[in-house]
C-alpha cells in the first residue's frame, strides 16, 4: 500500500515473499489472529512487536487507519486482495527480471568503464525489459544515483531520436551511436541533461 502511494514499481509493490534467498517466512500467508489463537491454544504467548503499535511509522498508520476505511467502504477482504495482487506482481517481476538478464547477456557488452547495448535489439525490446537493462547497466557502472527520470531520458535516445547530444547523468555519460547505446563512467559529475 505504501509503495502504491509512493508510485513505486513492481519490485516495491510485490511485498514480502515467503521465500526470498536465505529468508524464509512460512507463516506469512497466515492471518495474525490465527497465529495468536494457535499460540493461546498451545499455552504460548504470541510475540507482539512494539513497533507495530507506534503510529510514527507509516506502515502502522496504514494498517490501523487506512485499511479499516478501505474495508468499510469496499468490503471485507482488502488485505487478502492486496496480497494476491502482490503475488501476481512478484511473478511478473521475476519473469521481467529473467528476460532482462537474458537480453543483457545476449545484447550488452561490458567493458571496464562502459557498457554497449545493441541498438536494434534494444529498440525492439519491451519497455519494461529495456528499463531493467538500463538499471542493470547503471548499477554495474556504479552510477551514484538514478531514478526513473534518468531511465526515461535514455529512452529518448532510442524512441525520440533527433540527433541530440549525449546525456550526462549522475556519474554516467550516455550516447547513441549508429549501432549502440553506450553508457560510460563519467570523468566528472555534471548536472544531467534531463
Amino acid at each position: 500500500m505504501l509503495g502504491l502511494a509512493r508510485g513505486s514499481g513492481n519490485r516495491s509493490l510485490n511485498g514480502m515473499a515467503e521465500v526470498n534467498g536465505r529468508y524464509l517466512r512460512p507463516l506469512l500467508g497466515i492471518e495474525r489472529a490465527t497465529t495468536v489463537a494457535f499460540c493461546e491454544d498451545s499455552g504460548l504467548t504470541a510475540w507482539q512487536d512494539p513497533q507495530n503499535s507506534e503510529s510514527k511509522f507509516a506502515r502502522v498508520r496504514v494498517r490501523h487507519n487506512v485499511m479499516p476505511i478501505l474495508e468499510a467502504e469496499l468490503g471485507p477482504g482488502i488485505a487478502q486482495s492486496l496480497a494476491r495482487t502482490a503475488e501476481q506482481l512478484r511473478e511478473d517481476e521475476t519473469a521481467l527480471a529473467e528476460l532482462a538478464e537474458l537480453f543483457f547477456a545476449q545484447f550488452a557488452s561490458t567493458k571496464s568503464t562502459s557498457i554497449d547495448i545493441a541498438l536494434d535489439a534494444f529498440k525492439s525490446a519491451p519497455l519494461a525489459v529495456r528499463h531493467r537493462v538500463v538499471a542493470k547497466a547503471l548499477q554495474i557502472l556504479q552510477a551514484p544515483e538514478f531514478a526513473r527520470v534518468h531511465i526515461r531520458a535514455i529512452d529518448a535516445l532510442v524512441d525520440d531520436w533527433h540527433g541530440q547530444k549525449p546525456l550526462t547523468l549522475p556519474g554516467v555519460r550516455v550516447e547513441r551511436t549508429a549501432t549502440h547505446i553506450v553508457l560510460k563512467t563519467a570523468k566528472t559529475l555534471k548536472p544531467g541533461a534531463c
